[in-house]
């Protein structure tokens, strides 16, 4: 910091000049205002004999108010330009106007004194107050620029002193009145900006000196020059932009100073947002490479936006550099086409350019580029930028063919210069990567959507909105939508409903975006899937095979069932959970698929998921004729991973088979998919469908799964019997009790016939039908079918064996809520508490059954064993004379 001299407000109230080195800094606080009739003056100070004079001038007004707001925000010192500056010394002047900007930067607190503001109180002076402030004559001068800009913190004060709001609080009416960019507001690096922006902050500020308005932009820009006043306004803007490139380009810019050709350029669409993106990008490419190489990489899927976002950046910084160039780096061909381009641009500027001016442009395309890398390799031609655009098909390590580009032969050897690539494939390490990803605000989706519709006013309309949503923050794809609605009447819900069930012929009956060349949303990703099936077959397979399955969630686990396709390729990328990571990794480096975000649990696999837009794509391209194989396929898949609800953790993993079985549902329901031969994959459904609470969805799979039982297997099968006996506890569940009946009676005359009526699976049967009883309140029944299913248990499996054996537990369970539920309450407690036994030993005292079990005898009262008939039903009282005898004699003396 320059020689700064302060205000320092003494002890006794006297107020003196406090002059600083460098060094010796106190903090301060600094006044910006609007200069006006009878300001204190360096003189006035200086000479301090007459007070009563000084004190009298209406500029001491704000020197007194400047002193008692550091006061009473802890400073002593405080500077105000008008005094503490003797602008009779031109050297001094030019100093402090050179270090002006960093004097406002590194004050502790900054006061704008706004002389045109009145005093706010209440409600009603406030709007008036605030409509004085963006008429305030401070905005409308040069220098009060960089005195909003430059400090970090930024008070508002009215006429009266009174405090309005900081630059923070009031930055949107700030944004408002000045379109200056929020970030800069805040502090952000001006450099970041461009010059055509930063000169676009003083397009309406004045100053009452013409020079004034390029001097009072020294900070702006970081330069310094010297103050020649008299030169008039244009020379000393001249001089101006003159420092500014001298800065950004070098010394000796105008000698490979090349004028930037849009017609080399693709052509861009209205740019939306990452601003993000292109902050890192100006931080990584701030050096300009004037010492060493600085070069980016921009990665993403195809459709994402890298070009636009390349673009954007050379719309902003273009004047950083003598010379921008862009290149075509999609194949060997039009790499060298590029560069031939390139030497008839340096050539029209420089035709006497040593390196170029002899080489026959037409000749020898490889010596063409030979002299424009000597042209950019000479040692004081170091701010170019190149943009090597579309390398989508990289020489890696794992990649070495012969057809593929290895940009580092078109790159200049000099370590000078700046570079920037765009490409699909992250395998392009060499350099510093920015993943280009989705927009990921609904209002930038919006936004686009209505740049290329011409339709207004779409924010808050839900329509829009769900659109949006559904393409998912994919330039392209909003852009292609935007495109087919400019010249039609057809509604956003209309389009969403289109591009639902009629994808592909809404993509093909879409116009070309220009700003994509000869791509549209349906060929994009052809590009793609061509680089991927050359390098992995079973990676196109994969992405093939996807289609058959939800876009989310797609993991090893699930597809390893797979594994018995007749397709080789399917079968390689399911044989081992190598070969899946080999196959998912290739998709995932060009963008075509992602990891998804943690579940949270250690030992469950991660899945992998893809865009909305690449999935639709998936289905309508890839697989244009619906492959009946893949999805049987695809269904076999999800039923094999289906696991039973005793399994750990059962629950996390049937709610990611949710969504994959979802993705067959109507095609099953609506007769589409051939039952025949996948009847057990859709009776797993149903147990996916029921087990998770989605009852209505279960019914319609076990009915199905019962038809293609029935037809395939017939009506009496044991494995139709067992749809029909699942069909019956889904009706039980749904409180459909008739039909319920009907398939536990079907169901049990069935498997009577086939396997014995002591068969343990039928004797579960009879237990569900003493459970649909007990519910319909025929208690009799009920216990009929407990006593019946209890005692064949026993006889089945023997006394030890019955109490490690779960459907038998269950039974002492249900039969011991009937016993008391009629009064036998010590008759239950013996059910329940040999049960609570069972239980603990196969389940652990810490099951769900074993806490209810000790809930109800926790509860219960002790009964004597006679029983207490009065008011009882007769029913009620038939089962106790029937079953006390029988029921506490069988227990007791097998000890249970």
């Amino acid at each position: 910091m320059a020689f700064l001299r302060l205000l320092e407000h003494k002890p006794d109230g006297a107020i003196v000049f406090h002059e600083t080195t460098s060094s010796d800094v106190p903090a301060y606080a600094i006044l910006s205002h609007t200069w006006g009739k009878e300001e204190v003056l360096f003189q006035d100070i200086e000479a301090n004999a007459d007070m009563s004079k000084t004190v009298s001038k209406a500029g001491w007004r704000k020197i007194e108010f400047c002193m008692k707001q550091a006061a009473a925000d802890g400073l002593r010192y405080f500077w105000i330009d008008t005094c503490c500056i003797n602008k009779k010394n031109a050297v001094e002047l030019s100093a402090a106007i050179n270090s002006m900007f960093r004097w406002y930067q590194n004050a502790a607190r900054c006061y704008v004194y706004l002389s045109d503001i009145p005093k706010a109180d209440g409600m009603g002076r406030e709007i008036a107050w605030k409509d004085a402030f963006r008429m305030s004559r401070w905005f409308t001068r040069g220098w009060t620029l960089q005195e909003l800009i430059a400090p970090r913190l930024v008070d508002f004060f009215s006429s009266e002193g009174e405090r309005l709001g900081s630059k923070l609080l009031l930055e949107p009416e700030i944004h408002e009145i000045t379109g200056i960019a929020k970030t800069a507001l805040r502090g952000g690096a001006l450099s970041s900006f461009s010059i055509r922006e930063r000169m676009a902050w003083a397009e309406r500020r004045s100053t009452t000196v013409e020079e004034d308005e390029a001097y009072c932009l020294l900070g702006i820009f970081d330069i310094s020059m010297a103050l020649i006043y008299g030169e008039r306004k244009d020379q000393a803007f001249q001089r101006l932009e003159e420092e500014i490139n001298k800065l950004n380009k070098g010394i000796n810019f105008e000698q490979y100073a090349v004028g930037l050709s849009l017609a080399s350029f693709p052509e861009a669409a209205q740019f939306v947002a990452r601003e993000k993106e292109l902050l890192e990008m100006h931080e990584l490419l701030r050096g300009h490479g004037r010492t060493s190489r600085s070069s980016v990489v921009l990665h993403g899927l195809g459709g994402i936006g890298k070009t636009q976002l390349a673009i954007e950046y050379i719309m902003r910084h273009k004047e950083k550099h003598t010379a921008v160039f862009w290149l075509n780096a999609n194949d060997e061909d039009s790499l060298r086409l590029s560069f031939c381009d390139i030497a008839q641009q340096i050539l029209s500027h420089h035709p006497s350019t040593g390196v170029l001016c002899n080489v026959d442009l037409d000749g020898n395309l490889d010596r063409v580029v030979r002299s424009v890398k000597a042209w950019l390799n000479l040692w004081d031609n170091t701010r170019w930028l190149m943009i090597y655009d579309n390398y989508d098909n990289p020489r890696t390590a794992n990649h070495a063919k012969h057809s593929i580009v290895d940009v580092r032969r078109y790159l200049p050897e000099s370590d000078q210069g700046s570079v920037i690539i765009t490409t699909r494939s992250a395998s392009v390490t060499q350099w510093r990567r920015i993943h280009v990803q989705k927009l990921t605000s609904l209002e930038d989706g919006l936004k686009i959507l209505s740049n290329m519709s011409r339709r207004e006013h779409i924010n808050n309309d839900p329509e829009a909105r769900a659109l949006v949503a559904k393409l998912d923050g994919l330039p392209l794809a909003l852009s292609t939508a935007g495109a087919y609605l400019e010249h039609v009447t057809t509604s956003f819900a209309e389009y969403l409903r289109l591009y639902e069930v009629s994808w592909l012929k809404l993509q093909r009956t879409s116009p070309k975006l220009n700003s994509y060349e000869d791509r549209s949303l349906y060929t994009t990703w052809q590009i793609t899937f061509d680089l991927i099936q050359n390098q992995n077959a079973a990676s196109a397979w994969l992405l093939k095979l996807w289609a058959y399955f939800d876009k989310q969630d797609v993991w090893f686990g699930l597809l390893q069932h797979a594994h018995s396709a007749d397709n080789k390729w399917i079968q390689k990328l399911t044989e081992d959970e190598m070969s899946f990571n080999e196959a998912v990794r290739l998709l995932c480096e060009y963008g075509l698929a992602h990891p998804e975000s943690s579940l949270g649990q250690p030992s469950v696999s991660i899945g992998y998921g893809m865009h909305s837009c690449v999935h639709s794509w998936s289905i309508s391209v890839l697989n244009d004729k619906w492959d009946e194989e893949l999805e049987n396929l695809a269904l076999t898949c999800v039923a094999s991973e289906v696991p039973s609800t005793d399994a750990d953790r059962w629950w996390l993993l049937q709610q990611r088979l949710l969504q994959h079985a979802a993705r067959h549902e109507h095609s099953i329901t609506d007769g589409r998919v051939d039952i025949i031969g996948i009847e057990w994959v859709l009776h797993k459904i149903g147990d996916l469908y029921k087990n998770q609470g989605k009852l209505a969805h279960a019914e319609a799979m076990y009915s199905r799964a019962l038809q293609g039982r029935e037809e395939a297997l017939g009506p009496k099968h044991t494995s139709t019997l067992m749809t029909v006996n699942n069909l019956g506890n889904l009706y039980a569940d749904q409180g459909k009790l008739a039909e319920a009946e009907a398939m536990y009676s079907r169901t049990l005359q069935g498997k009577e016939e086939a396997l014995g009526p002591k068969h343990t699976s039928t004797l579960s049967t009879v237990n569900n039908l003493g459970n649909l009883y007990a519910d319909q309140g025929k208690l009799a029944e009920a216990e009929a079918m407990y006593s019946r299913a209890l005692q064949g248990y026993e006889e089945a499996l023997g006394p030890k064996l019955l109490m490690s054996y779960l459907p038998a537990l269950n039974t002492m369970f249900s039969f011991g809520d009937l016993l008391s539920a009629i009064g036998w309450e010590d008759t239950a407690k013996i059910m329940y508490t040999r049960a609570l036994d069972g239980y603990t030993t196969i389940q652990g005292p810490s099951s769900k059954c074993c806490k209810q079990l000790r809930d109800r005898l926790k509860t219960m009262q002790a009964t004597p064993l006679e029983p207490k008939d009065q008011g009882k039903s007769t029913e009620v009282r038939a089962i106790k004379l029937r079953s006390l005898k029988r029921i506490i004699r069988k227990f007791r003396k097998l000890d249970l």
